[in-house]
């Protein structure tokens, strides 16, 4: 059972989406929030699997409640199963604060008029581990957002000739399957190269890969 906190400050857009994932066999909704900061509270009290946060709200917003979230317990708490992940929902597309959400830490972004079933398949797709987002619309967002470029960290050269490949091919957005035929491999060896370039350049998943690729200049060379 894959557990849900919702959080939103429109108690009617909460029922809808409560509805909509608690018809589901698999999902199951343990708390709801109207702002960030009681969104925190629940997430603490009920260690869900899958946020679905709102980025507008009046208290706290979603950017800053998604950082904290994704920051772990507090020192005096005990730790949980697993640092909950994190989909933030905006009401405007290629929206600078949803760039901001997946900076701070959320796996992914949709838009709150998005197809149910493509939200139901949004929280399961992050619960195994994978970004939510399309690689597309977040280069868009990085192009329109995110003009300034800095140079690769130090990190980035720690990456191994293959690694590099695959972390070029993966901010074009390809899938591991495509990655696979693309460099003669299976799509197990290109699941444990993204894996190892993830933990050395500290991204949790591919959608910070793509933004860590554009903001760094990197993702024009694997053109």
């Amino acid at each position: 059972m894959i557990r849900v906190v919702l959080v939103d400050d429109q108690a009617l857009f909460r029922t809808g989406v409560r509805m909509l994932v608690g018809s589901q066999g698999d999902l199951e909704v343990v708390g709801e929030a109207s702002d960030g900061r009681e969104a925190i509270e629940v997430v603490r009290a009920t260690r869900p699997d899958v946020v679905l946060m709102d980025i507008r709200m009046p208290v706290m917003d979603g950017i800053d409640a998604t950082r904290q979230i994704v920051a772990g317990p507090r020192s005096d708490e005990p730790a949980g199963d697993g640092t909950p992940r994190v989909i933030v929902l905006t009401t405007f597309d290629l929206d600078e604060a949803a760039l901001r959400a997946i900076r701070a830490g959320a796996s992914g972004f949709l838009l709150k008029d998005s197809d149910p079933e493509f939200l139901l398949a949004a929280i399961r797709t992050v619960h195994a581990g994978t970004a939510v987002i399309a690689p597309g619309a977040t280069r868009e967002l990085v192009e329109r957002l995110g003009r300034a470029r800095t140079p690769a960290p130090p990190e980035f050269g720690e990456l191994t000739a293959r690694e590099r490949d695959i972390f070029l091919l993966a901010a074009r957005g390809m899938s591991n399957a495509e990655i696979a035929t693309r460099e003669f491999v299976s799509e197990a060896t290109v699941k444990t190269h993204i894996s190892r370039v993830l933990a050395k350049l500290g991204l949790r998943d591919r959608v910070q890969l793509v933004v860590y690729a554009y903001e760094h200049g990197l993702a024009e060379t694997s053109s």
